[in-house]
């Protein structure tokens, strides 16, 4: 679990639409590192939303909508390399996606080397996209 940020670290969660950070790791970006309750999507404090949860809705968030999200966030992340986004399992949790499910929206996307993904989520993109893939523990965070 991530209890501190070092200065040029951003928290990287998933959200609500409504942006309520009241659950899971929305909840811990709100109260230790400045999301803002009632944004559901963006830069808040030393976070990062991303929308990967509908309260309004018995359904699952649409993938095709979480990876709209990821193409925004990697766009920035991107256009702020000072910053490394430390990204949590999105959509994994509250949202009801498994890790396979998520990390496949990442795949054939340019993901910034300031973007330290999940270790699941690199396993299943390095599997999918490099058949003689051996992990190695390059480019993950190892945490949660």
């Amino acid at each position: 679990m991530i209890t501190q940020l070092e200065p040029n670290q951003i928290f990287v969660f998933g959200s609500n639409t409504q942006g309520r950070h009241g659950k899971g790791t929305a909840l811990i970006a709100r109260q230790k590192f400045g999301a803002v309750y009632g944004l559901s999507q963006g830069h808040q404090g030393y976070t990062y939303a991303i929308v990967t949860k509908d309260l309004t809705s018995q359904n699952k968030y649409p993938l095709h909508w979480i990876k709209e999200g990821i193409i925004k966030f990697l766009r920035d992340a991107n256009e702020t390399p000072a910053f490394t986004y430390l990204v949590t399992k999105i959509g994994c949790g509250l949202g009801g996606y498994t890790a396979n499910e998520i990390a496949n929206l990442f795949i054939g996307l340019d993901i910034p080397s300031n973007v330290l993904l999940p270790k699941e989520f690199w396993e299943v993109i390095e599997s999918k996209t490099n058949p003689s893939y051996t992990y190695c523990g390059v480019r993950y965070r190892d945490w949660e």
